[in-house]
């Protein structure tokens, strides 16, 4: 869960502690002094909500929580405020899909009730039981103000939605002690269950000791009655508390999920944990050693500095959780993703916070890493194809995407750089940290290889405009790509964050071509580049290029040319995301 920080919560939440920042991430507080602010433009004058990305009708979200399949129904819940666009009075709510696309709204979940959970019932996950019995491990705030993991279950096992959910009268079902050594301020967001060999069940919960960040493990024969293991599943000095832990095995060969329980000589395991000093989500790929009960990655946030480990997004994006669709044999990702504008801006409109779309997401071929890509479900909202024509973009050219619908769009665009011209590329003495570097080497500044991409959202004239790139850069006699996204000029609104993200991305361009997808929806730019090795979310709000106003061009500015090898682009159907029963 994501946990705010403000001076007014303190003598009530004393397990809450003050987080040094940076304006790039994703920071959450409450602002008593803005809660009566209007929001009467919500239903009129709205350029900003999203038209196919997950939102409920107004206040605020964050966390996704314990998404499943039931009975052929998808379960979103999520850390959601139905009082206002501000943290505070969270309640796991609750909205129904068949497709993971349009999504219906049902009553809350889970809210607080119980002793174990009355000052607060904050993130976790779902498990399916024996018997194909789903049932919820979640966090919860007791009345000392410590956090306890306590257990829900469906009250009508029978009914593919789980309109309804009962407590455990043995709740909490885990708590930290003093002989167990937990820091009860700091022990939240348990994990998924899976069976080991022994018949046991398994499920991490986050924790830190000091800045040593932990994945605490327990055991349980019937998922009421836990033990803490001697051992974490995992630790790393340094990298502080290890919010929303996820742990889950993926193929080591082929696109397929398989089951959270399954470990062979097939798989490979990942963990994944959102770092609470930093906000962003970080992952391991690596061994699970079932006798040890112990994680082994190949490599370890101790063995490099922590921006080298894999992120699944390099934008705004935090407190991610997958599920296993059984159905169709795949794992799925779901993520938060924060605004960009003002607090009051947020509470004027009404609203604050989106998910992403979901993502499939499998082990690379090369073992390395992992690749995500939008659920295929997302192109039934595609209408009016554009196709373009194999083009050579010159040197600073502009070339306008027409025919679609700009604020509202999916398109798809490779391009191929000429062997010949590799030797155009500059070349970096060092090799500095990739954010910094797309903020340096910005959009207008030329170089020989780059940058070359999409504007969206870009007004008439470009006075505003919204960049995804590439930059391809020599670096000790080899060629590395900068993947970017430049929010620098995105709005005319200083108020906002306009800050830049970017990545290295692994693609051979002498021989592979630079694919981007970007997903555009009036204040959401989702990117996937190199066919989903890395992932950039961005949050814009421009003033001019709203709604028909705003522009798609695909662009060269750097001095060489480079070749659009394909070009597809779709206006996007509105998703129905608060739909009835």
């Amino acid at each position: 869960m994501t946990i705010l920080s403000t001076i007014w919560l303190l003598p009530l939440f004393t397990f809450i502690y003050v987080n040094g920042v940076l304006p790039i991430e994703a920071t959450h507080h409450v602002y008593r002094e803005l809660e009566s602010l209007s929001s009467d433009e919500y239903s009129t004058n709205q350029p900003y909500r999203t038209g196919y990305h997950f939102q409920p009708p107004k206040n605020w979200i964050n966390d996704p929580n314990g998404p499943l399949i039931y009975k052929g129904v998808y379960h979103l819940f999520y850390q959601y405020n139905p009082k206002g666009a501000q943290w505070g009075n969270i309640v796991w709510a609750h909205s129904v899909s068949t497709d993971l696309i349009n999504w219906i709204p049902l009553d809350p979940a889970i809210f607080p009730s119980q002793p174990s959970d009355i000052n607060g019932c904050w993130s976790g996950s779902t498990t399916i039981l024996h018997g194909n019995k789903p049932s919820i491990l979640y966090t919860g705030i007791n009345k000392l103000n410590h956090q306890v993991q306590n257990l829900a279950y469906p009250k009508d096992f029978s009914d593919p939605f789980l309109r309804e959910w009962i407590k455990s009268p043995e709740n909490p079902v885990i708590e930290p002690t003093s002989e167990n050594k937990i820091n009860a301020s700091s022990f939240r967001d348990p994990t998924t269950g899976w069976l080991g060999k022994d018949g046991k069940w398994r499920g991490i919960v986050g924790s830190k000791r000091s800045t040593r960040g932990i994945a605490i493990l327990y055991k349980s024969k019937d998922f009421v009655k836990w033990k803490k293991s001697k051992h974490p599943l995992h630790s790393a000095k340094g990298t502080g508390m290890w919010e929303c832990p996820d742990f889950f095995p993926v193929l080591k060969n082929g696109i397929k999920g398989v089951d959270t329980s399954l470990n062979d000589d097939y798989v490979r395991h990942v963990l994944k944990v959102s770092l609470d000093d930093k906000k962003h989500d970080y992952y391991l790929i690596g061994s699970y050693d079932e006798e040890k009960d112990r994680f082994v990655p190949d490599r370890g946030f101790e063995e490099v500095e922590i921006e080298e480990v894999f992120r699944y997004d390099y934008g705004k994006y935090y407190a991610s959780k997958t599920f296993f669709d059984y159905e169709k044999n795949r794992r799925i990702l779901l993520g938060w993703v924060n605004e960009s504008s003002s607090i009051p801006d947020d509470i004027k409109k009404g609203w604050s916070g989106i998910h992403t779309i979901p993502r499939t997401i499998w082990l690379h071929e090369s073992g390395k890493q992992l690749v995500q890509w939008p659920v295929v479900e997302i192109e039934k909202l595609r209408v009016n194809h554009v196709n373009l024509p194999t083009k050579l973009l010159k040197g600073a050219e502009l070339l306008q995407i027409n025919g679609v619908t700009a604020s509202q769009a999916d398109v798809e665009i490779a391009f191929e750089v000429n062997k010949n011209t590799i030797g155009e590329a500059e070349v970096l003495e060092k090799l500095p940290d990739p954010q910094i570097l797309c903020s340096q080497k910005g959009t207008s500044v030329k170089s020989g290889l780059g940058p070359f991409g999409l504007f969206v959202f870009a007004s008439k004239g470009l006075q505003e405009f919204t960049s995804v790139f590439f930059r391809i850069f020599g670096f000790q006699n080899k060629n590395i790509v900068l993947f970017c996204s430049d929010q620098s000029r995105s709005s005319l609104n200083k108020d906002n964050d306009l800050t830049s993200y970017g990545t290295f991305i692994d693609v051979d361009v002498l021989h592979e071509k630079l694919s981007l997808r970007t997903l555009i929806d009036h204040s959401v730019v989702e990117s996937f580049g190199g066919e989903g090795k890395a992932c950039i979310t961005a949050r814009v709000y421009p003033t001019l290029a709203v709604n028909d106003k705003a522009l798609i061009y695909a662009f060269n500015n750097g001095t060489t040319d480079v070749k659009i090898t394909s070009l597809n682009a779709w206006s996007m159907k509105k998703a129905r995301l608060n739909g009835k029963l």
